[in-house]
């Protein structure tokens, strides 16, 4: 039995994803080895009013993650 993983709204503040009364205008980075959960992960994300961006394999999820502070940082300036 194999698992696919993919990793994504480590960008997204819990915040702004538990307020439903209003749309959330940001970019969710999705990462995972297998690009067909990716894209599975990217429709859900687009559904959600989201932009959905392909950051690659499941590695790039510790880049990603390292980079929320900075991305929460340049939504809130650049609204």
């Amino acid at each position: 039995m194999s698992v696919k993983v993919v990793a994504a709204f480590q960008n997204v503040s819990a915040h702004e994803l538990r307020e439903l009364a209003h749309d959330i205008d940001c970019d969710v980075l999705v990462c995972g080895n297998d690009r067909a959960a990716r894209q599975t992960v990217m429709g859900l994300v687009e559904q959600m009013g989201l932009h959905p961006i392909d950051a690659g394999l499941a590695f790039n999820a510790r880049v990603v993650e390292s980079l929320t502070a900075l991305l929460i940082g340049l939504n809130i300036r650049h609204r």
